[in-house]
């Protein structure tokens, strides 16, 4: 199996030799195909029984066959090479397609965990195989450390060790941990995968409008400038 990563203009081709067989878990994605029309199968997936009364479409795709998925704006994907003893979890929203004979196995999170996050279940794949990882930006590994945690922000985590420690925190002094989004603290081995993309949309809108950094240094030094600087 071939991709096109980074993925030109917002979409990834991806060729299926003979013997390749894959599940994309998002087939409106398919813009364009090109093989057989025997080699594309549709059906509802029910993950493990995990969901029970939630099932979607699937579609799994043999070659030799070409396809294109189209992404997001914004967003980029990436072939994950995941081993027979890999224990990652995943955030299912971020996988797009894995390789058939992969196995999944469904790992309920703790309530407090899921209650910020809103997530509820992430997924371990067994390998061998092969996962597409779809991000806003690009994907970083880190390595994590049993004595030094690692803080990620919540939205940018996509996947971690299962048997790492993790929990819900913040850093820093108290102007720092008041004015930052929820962070995971994790400790242990193996690696962890960030999505890259910036979430601050001040940041963006500074980049966006002229003067906006010395206007937004007047409005806080200057006595009333929040009233008199727009």
């Amino acid at each position: 199996m071939k991709t096109t990563v980074p993925a030109p203009y917002g979409h990834v081709h991806v060729t299926l030799e003979s013997a390749d067989k894959l599940h994309v878990l998002h087939p409106k994605a398919i813009i364009a195909y090109q093989g057989l029309p025997h080699l594309r199968e549709d059906r509802f997936m029910d993950l493990a029984g995990l969901y029970r009364k939630r099932k979607w479409i699937r579609s799994l795709l043999s070659g030799p066959s070409e396809f294109v998925l189209g992404l997001p704006p914004g967003c980029s994907l990436e072939s994950v090479q995941i081993e027979k003893d890999s224990d990652l979890l995943f955030d299912l929203r971020h996988i797009i397609f894995f390789s058939d004979g992969m196995q999944l196995k469904p790992r309920i999170q703790k309530m407090k965990n899921a209650w910020i996050t809103r997530e509820f279940v992430r997924m371990r794949f067994t390998g061998p195989g092969t996962l597409g990882v779809i991000t806003a930006g690009d994907v970083k590994a880190i390595q994590l450390q049993k004595d030094r945690p690692l803080y990620v922000e919540a939205g940018a985590l996509i996947a971690y060790p299962e048997h790492a420690s993790i929990k819900l925190s913040v850093y820093g002094n108290q102007l720092a941990s008041q004015h930052m989004q929820v962070q995971w603290e994790i400790i242990g081995s193996g690696p962890v995968l960030i999505q890259t993309g910036s979430h601050d949309a001040e940041l963006m809108q500074q980049l966006q409008s002229n003067g906006g950094i010395i206007k937004r240094v007047l409005r806080e030094l200057l006595p009333f400038g929040g009233v008199y600087i727009k």
